[in-house]
């Protein structure tokens, strides 16, 4: 006689037909992926370069390996969801990388360039911004399982690094020495890390999707734009993130005006801050 097989097993709870236990949608997995961590770990050779670069007095080569660590660490997590190769491994080690990246390094390199020479005053600056980097990156991480938010609770640190090693870049481009604009580093720095911790919003970009039609001229424009980058980088660069880092308070303003306030922004939040 032919026997069926029974749905349930001998505890009576009904029987997995699954091929092998399946990962929760959403959920990290555990292990560790070559390929999104191979940027990660580029973009953190580019924080390290650029320390020892400023410790050698090389202040642009030190600033152009910051930018390089913006542009990686700008595809690592892409590459990831591209790939579904997403790990809590790799989460916390792009957090790792950011912070020498975008708060050790930059802080350093202004630091050696300008700040040292204002005794207390000048490691104050830098330690205001070395410590926003890392509240920054804290905020972030609790806000991990809150994805696609259109605005940034504060402003990002690869933003923020952009800013300070900029105006390295372009200073020292333009042969300019770090002593005598001591007090406009000051600002600069102090002004990236207390802007990295408040609630400003800024534009997260995180709604633009590739795969998405966009008109022609668009895609007209892309030349356009590697064009007036290649013309003069330091200064092109260092502008479009000074406008970034101006623009949160922008919004902030015109809305308080308006009395909209912060209602209505998809806005990353965490409960703690």
């Amino acid at each position: 006689m032919m026997r069926f097989k029974r749905n349930k097993n001998r505890f009576g709870a009904p029987r997995s037909f699954s091929g092998g236990a399946t990962r929760p949608a959403g959920k990290p997995h555990k292990g560790v992926y070559l390929l999104p961590n191979l940027f990660t770990t580029a973009a953190l050779f580019c924080g390290f370069y650029g320390i020892v670069m400023a410790m050698g007095q090389q202040f642009t080569t030190a600033a152009v390996a910051i930018f390089a660590a913006l542009v990686l660490d700008s595809l690592d997590g892409r590459v990831a969801r591209m790939t579904n190769t997403q790990s809590a491994f790799g989460a916390e080690y792009d957090s790792l990388a950011d912070m020498v990246s975008f708060g050790a390094a930059p802080a350093l390199i202004i630091y050696e360039w300008s700040l040292s020479g204002m005794g207390k005053l000048g490691w104050v600056a830098a330690f205001v911004y070395l410590a926003g980097a890392a509240l920054r990156l804290a905020r972030f991480n609790t806000n991990a399982a809150v994805v696609d938010k259109a605005w940034f609770q504060g402003l990002p640190s690869p933003a923020a690094a952009a800013l300070v090693t900029g105006f390295v870049w372009v200073m020292d481009d333009a042969k300019m020495a770090g002593a005598e604009l001591d007090w406009l580093a000051w600002g600069i720095t102090f002004y990236a890390g207390i802007t990295m911790v408040s609630n400003v919003p800024f534009f997260s970009g995180k709604d633009f999707h590739f795969r998405r039609s966009v008109p022609f001229l668009v895609l007209a424009l892309i030349p356009l734009v590697f064009a007036l980058v290649s013309q003069d980088p330091p200064k092109v660069l260092f502008g479009v993130f000074v406008l970034y880092g101006l623009s949160g308070y922008v919004v902030y303003v015109v809305r308080k005006v308006r009395g909209q306030g912060l209602k209505g922004l998809d806005i990353e939040r965490d409960e703690h801050f």
